[in-house]
């Protein structure tokens, strides 16, 4: 199904046999886009985003793999720490259909995320030396645990721009927007999150880094504004790479949606509205997107999984490898093929059709 077609079917889903609160969303969302014609407005925002092309893999789906994320095993305990075992999941899943993996590098004698370079040379290099996908760190989880203080924009991006001199970036981490991260089930006690804080000034350096060393930022979207300020952004550094949108659903906590089709619908077309034919994909923390992957699919859309994003405490047997291979299977099911890392660096840019 096109983006398109996938929209008409939201906005006939609003009819007179609809839930009243999905009725009234829907309306308010499609009746100007039915006024104005679907064809009119995604070439509105095309031109918005100057001269980007659409960014397409039809009847490929892109799935990423986030291996670990920032829980350490007090929170979930299957995760890889050591470099070795995060290289030899890596090269797993890739093998199993992913085209892009996403780390965060860790002290393995502290078990506590370290965003060291030095670090993470070596798992990308491991990683690539055996398959060659796309591999990208993270940023320092502000206002977490393992980041307490704030740091200025050079120092948090001071891994990244190490290793973009070094050539091995394609993707970088570079988050538009600033939560609450809090989880649902501890707010009764009285326990409170933190702020996961992203200033303008980081987002900024970030796109600049983006534009000189020529990878493409990662916009992991916590709230919907996200959008509106990430595409903003895009727009004001026009010589940036394709950005590339992820939604971030949670049930655990507390930010943006939970995995439901109305929320897929909207940040769609929230993207589609606000920078054109943007690559975008579903993901989360303390979530099971599976449910979503169909849906996604049909809209155009890409996928994650991994146990950075799973539900937190999940089942000993769950795996990275597991969760790649569940989720090639729900994309088979739905029509399409897993993309291969060529694919997508081809979508983007970074390939030409013959090589």
């Amino acid at each position: 199904m096109s983006r398109n077609k996938a929209r008409m079917s939201d906005c006939r889903s609003g009819g007179a046999n609809a839930p009243v609160s999905r009725r009234r969303f829907m309306q308010a969302v499609c009746a100007p886009l039915l006024m104005a014609g679907l064809d009119v407005l995604p070439g509105a925002a095309f031109a918005a985003q100057g001269n980007r092309k659409p960014v397409e893999t039809p009847g490929k789906t892109w799935l990423e793999v986030s291996l670990n994320g920032p829980w350490s095993r007090d929170r979930q305990p299957r995760i890889p720490i050591a470099v070795r075992d995060i290289v030899a999941e890596g090269i797993a899943c890739a093998r199993a259909g992913a085209a892009i993996v996403h780390v965060h590098a860790y002290d393995e004698k502290t078990g506590r995320q370290k965003d060291d370079a030095d670090l993470y040379i070596a798992i990308i290099e491991g990683i690539r030396a055996k398959e060659d996908v796309v591999v990208y760190p993270t940023l320092p989880f502000a206002g977490s645990v393992d980041a307490p203080n704030m740091m200025t924009a050079a120092e948090r991006f001071a891994h990244t721009e190490t290793l973009a001199k070094r050539g091995l970036l394609e993707w970088a981490v570079v988050d538009p927007g600033s939560t609450n991260i809090t989880r649902l089930d501890e707010i009764p006690a009285g326990k409170q999150g933190f702020v996961y804080a992203n200033p303008e000034s980081h987002i900024r350096l970030g796109l600049e880094l983006a534009s000189r060393y020529r990878f493409h930022p990662g916009y992991a979207l916590y709230e919907p504004g996200f959008v509106r300020l990430g595409a903003a952004l895009e727009r004001a550094y026009p010589e940036v790479p394709q950005c590339i949108y992820r939604f971030m659903f949670s049930q655990q906590f507390a930010f943006c949606f939970p995995p439901k089709p109305y929320a897929l619908a909207a940040l769609a077309t929230l993207v589609e509205e606000e920078a054109g034919a943007a690559p975008w994909m579903i993901s989360g923390l303390g979530v099971d997107v599976s449910p979503l992957i169909g849906e996604a699919v049909a809209r155009g859309g890409h996928i994650r999984v991994g146990l950075e994003d799973a539900l937190l405490g999940t089942p000993a047997s769950t795996t990275n490898l597991g969760l790649v291979e569940a989720a090639v299977r729900i994309v088979r099911d739905h029509g399409a093929e897993p993309a291969t890392p060529d694919d997508a660096r081809r979508a983007l840019g970074a390939l030409s059709d013959g090589g």
